[in-house]
This record gives structure tokens, C-alpha cells and sequence, in this order.
């Protein structure tokens, strides 16, 4: 490579959303270069790891903090609709390049699993009956299922319901639809079949800096992390899919677009078992309400996981606080990252977020038995010795400046563009890697607005109901979910 090598598109990070990014492109624009670089020895090591994050799939089918009650008592089901619109868009993608090939046997990546809510207590209970009365003549919802019979608890998940008192009064939703995504497997079949299509996949490789030349391409520097050796590539496009290594190369490109933004790292671990006579009893992924002044990443599930063809369960997650943006960075990538445009923002959020500080302190203090006793809420015959912790991926929540509260804290993922449409970067987490289609869609939309219309009939090849709302066409949305459950291998 030289310095004075141009590529159509720079991949920052070997990720999700840069293998989505990447693939769509390489469908949309075949005659483009590509180039990927990961820091890591591999992709997928981060926040797309299995380990790293829930794999739950994210469609609103049991995740309460999309639907809360507001002070009146009502619920609005708009944000889960719009969360369970984007996996639609996801799943439409992946059953695509699966017909065609450029993604292997679905079962590798993707299973069916169903996804419940289980709650506890007079309030919460009819709370989840109201969100169930709200959802359930919904077309994206229709096959979701309500109780509050403890009976008809076990049978859908055993563990939930076995040794538990039965005065306590429970409600509970299925959806059968659900699914276990391994998106771990997902991002490296990705790059894989990008790498089929003349893309360079480079690991080992750490973007250092980035500046935007005259003539509107950007000039990179990367650095060989095994030799240290360093080179240059200039980019016509540069996506910055770093996860919680965006904001800094964000920050780095200059870019007007991400002053005031700044990011609040939060750390996470969880309750792993393999046994298989504990495994076997529980066939879903159950969520249920956050504690008072928690993150919704926050949110305690007992979680059915495939990984590598091997059954688990996940418990968790339990929240915790570390400066660093990525599980493999250093400890001053909080402080580092403090700039003068984003301080005040950055006081705002920490003065009115008391609740949350307070949480993660009481998370950070948490012993072995006040974690397990977390479990046997909604698994009372947990046992100790079957569980074994383990550490998630780090999380970087949004700090942004807000015209009327100076600062506030956002919870989900955000796009960043900049430089004329030139670059773009992700901010954010959950749902993340479930909506990542659709997201990197309004990447595209966004940066190359004189191409997407040409790109319009490719596209309404690969995902059907691009750009429009199946929750519109009860019927549509009922042929999607057949085709792609046929695709995907998901139907019993």
C-alpha cells in the first residue's frame, strides 16, 4: 500500500454495523473498493461478540422499557412498534443474503426462541395487561400470548415458575415469533462473504487519526498493532463503526456535527450456566422491569443462548462503572475524551442523573450471594454452583447538549454525518446490533443522496418493505413474517 492509494469506502471497525454497512454496499455498488480494519485479531471481538451482548433480537416482543407507563397510567405502543419495523428490516436482509448464498446454514446465526415478560406484583401486573391490551391487535404482535396463571407460566418456561410462591401474584406474555441471534457468527459470515467480494478485511490494524483533504477525500494514518508499523490510505467515504471507539476518531475528524457529544461508559456482567439438566428447562428469554434509576441495558432477563451450536443460560445483566469505552482500551478513554464543547453537557448529565449514579454504585458494591438472590427472582431454584460469571461488553451511552436541559443522557444508538455526506459514524448501544439494517439504510439514505434513488430497485430486492411500514398492511406483514421464518429456518 501507498500513501497515495485512494479506496471507495474505509470500514472503521469489525463490528455489526460495519459488516451490514459493508454488505449492503457491496450489493448496491459492486464495482466499489472496500477496505475494513479492526484493531483486534479478529472481528467481532467487542460489543458484537456472543458473550458481549443478549442476542436477543430486539422486536419490543418482551422488552418493557420501549412501552413505559407514563404518569396517567396509559401506554403507547409507537416505540416498540418502530423497534419491531427495524428487525423486520434485519430479518428481511439476512433471509435475502441467506437465498442467495452469501450467508450459511440460518441455525448457525440465528434460532428460534420465544420471548416472554414476566412480572410480579399488583402494579406491574396490570401494567403488562395493558401493554398487552395495547399490542395485541397489533400485525407485528399478533401471536403473543398473556397470563397470569402460574400453571400456564411453567408450561412455557419451568424454571420461572417451579418452587415459586403461589400467592405472589405474576402475569407473564409470550410471543413464540422470538428469536437467539448469534451476532457474534452473524458479523464474521458477513465479512467473510465481503471479503468473497473483493473486499480487504485487515485486522491487527488501528486507525490512529483522520483529517478530511482538500479535494474531499479523507486521509487516514493506521498503524500494524503486531509491528507498529505505520501506513496511509486516503478513503471517498469513511464510516466510523468503532463502538465505543467512534466518539474519539468522531472527534478527531473535526467534523462540526459531534461537538457537544459525549459518551457515559457502563460496564456489565453476567450469570452463565451450561448445565444441561438446568439448560433444558428453560426454552425462552424472559425480561422483566428495571430496578428504580436503572439504564434500560439494565433490564434483568434469564436468557436462552445459542453459541457455536452449544445451549446456554444468560442471567443479567449486572451493571458496573469503568472509564473505558471498549472491554480491550485504556482506562483514560473517558477523560480523553472530555473537549470544552462537551463539558457542560457532560456536568448536565451528571447532576441529573443522581438515580443512576447511585445504582451503578450499589451494582459496583454487589456481592456473589446479592447477585444470585437477583436470580432467584425469577428462578428460585437457582444454585450457586451452576453459575459462573462472566463479563460483558462495554456499553457508551449518548451524552448530548439539549437546547432547553444544557445536557441530557440517550439511551439507544444515534448516526453522526459530517464532511458533505463523507463520513459517518454510529454513537449508542441498544438495540444496536438487531436494528443494524435499517440503521446503516439511513446511512446510505443520508451520505449518498444523489445515489439511493438508482439504488431503489436493488433495494426493494433485498428487503421488500425498505422505506415503508408493514404495520400499515396486516397482510403484508403476515407474508413477511411466513417468508422470512421459511428462509431463516424458523418455523417448527
Amino acid at each position: 500500500m501507498t500513501s497515495e492509494e485512494t479506496v471507495d469506502v474505509v470500514l472503521i471497525g469489525g463490528g455489526i454495523m460495519s459488516a451490514t454497512l459493508g454488505s449492503l454496499i457491496s450489493q448496491l455498488q459492486p464495482d466499489w473498493s472496500i477496505r475494513v480494519y479492526e484493531r483486534l485479531g479478529e472481528v467481532a471481538q467487542e460489543s458484537s461478540n456472543a458473550w458481549n451482548n443478549a442476542g436477543t433480537g430486539h422486536a419490543a416482543l418482551c422488552e418493557l422499557n420501549y412501552m413505559p407507563e407514563a404518569e396517567d397510567g396509559s401506554v403507547d405502543p409507537a416505540k416498540a412498534i418502530q423497534i419491531n419495523e427495524q428487525f423486520q428490516v434485519s430479518r428481511q436482509y439476512w433471509s435475502y443474503l441467506v437465498s442467495i448464498g452469501a450467508l450459511p446454514d440460518p441455525e448457525r446465526f440465528i434460532n428460534p426462541t420465544p420471548h416472554m415478560t414476566f412480572v410480579k406484583g399488583k402494579a406491574n401486573v396490570e401494567y403488562l395487561r395493558k401493554r398487552y391490551d395495547a399490542l395485541k391487535g397489533h400485525p407485528l404482535f399478533s401471536d403473543m400470548e398473556y397470563t397470569e396463571d402460574l400453571e400456564r407460566i411453567a408450561e412455557w418456561t419451568p424454571l420461572i415458575a417451579k418452587k415459586r410462591n403461589p400467592k405472589q401474584r405474576v402475569a407473564a406474555t409470550r410471543s413464540a415469533s422470538g428469536t437467539d441471534v448469534d451476532f457474534g457468527a452473524l458479523t464474521k459470515f458477513l465479512f467473510q462473504d465481503l471479503e468473497r467480494r473483493g473486499a480487504s478485511v485487515q485486522t491487527n490494524h488501528q486507525v490512529t487519526w483522520l483529517n478530511r483533504r482538500k479535494d474531499g477525500t479523507w486521509h487516514l494514518r493506521v498503524r500494524h498493532t503486531v509491528g507498529q508499523t505505520p501506513k496511509t490510505v486516503n478513503a471517498r467515504f469513511v464510516f466510523v463503526g468503532a463502538g465505543g471507539g467512534a466518539l474519539a476518531l468522531l472527534q478527531h475528524s473535526g467534523i462540526k456535527e459531534i461537538e457537544g457529544y459525549g459518551g457515559f461508559p457502563i460496564s456489565g456482567q453476567f450469570l452463565r450456566t451450561t448445565n444441561p439438566k438446568v439448560v433444558a428447562q428453560h426454552q425462552a428469554k424472559v425480561y422483566g422491569k428495571a430496578a428504580v434509576g436503572a439504564p434500560p441495558m439494565s433490564v434483568p432477563h434469564l436468557d436462552t443462548r445459542i453459541v457455536d451450536g452449544e445451549t446456554a443460560l444468560l442471567f443479567g445483566p449486572y451493571a458496573g462503572f469503568t472509564p473505558k469505552f471498549l472491554k480491550s482500551s485504556t482506562w483514560f478513554d473517558l477523560p480523553f475524551s472530555v473537549r470544552l464543547h462537551n463539558l457542560g453537557p457532560m456536568l448536565q448529565v451528571g447532576m441529573k442523573n443522581f438515580d443512576l449514579v447511585k445504582y451503578l454504585v450499589s451494582e459496583l458494591l454487589a456481592s456473589r450471594k446479592k447477585k444470585l438472590a437477583a436470580l432467584r427472582e425469577f428462578m428460585p431454584t437457582a444454585k450457586d454452583a451452576d453459575w459462573e460469571l462472566i463479563t460483558a461488553g462495554q456499553r457508551v451511552q449518548v451524552m448530548k447538549k439539549d437546547p432547553k436541559k444544557g445536557g441530557v443522557l440517550q439511551f439507544g444508538t444515534e448516526v453522526i454525518t459530517g464532511g458533505d455526506g463523507t463520513i459517518a459514524g454510529l454513537l449508542g448501544a441498544s438495540p444496536g446490533a438487531s436494528t443494524a439494517a435499517p440503521i446503516m439504510l439511513d446511512v446510505l439514505a443520508r451520505c449518498f443522496p444523489d445515489r439511493i434513488a438508482a439504488w431503489q430497485p436493488k433495494l426493494r430486492e433485498m428487503i421488500p418493505s425498505a422505506g415503508r411500514e408493514l404495520s400499515t398492511d396486516p397482510a403484508e406483514a403476515e407474508a413477511s413474517l411466513a417468508e422470512t421464518a421459511k428462509v431463516l429456518e424458523l418455523t417448527a
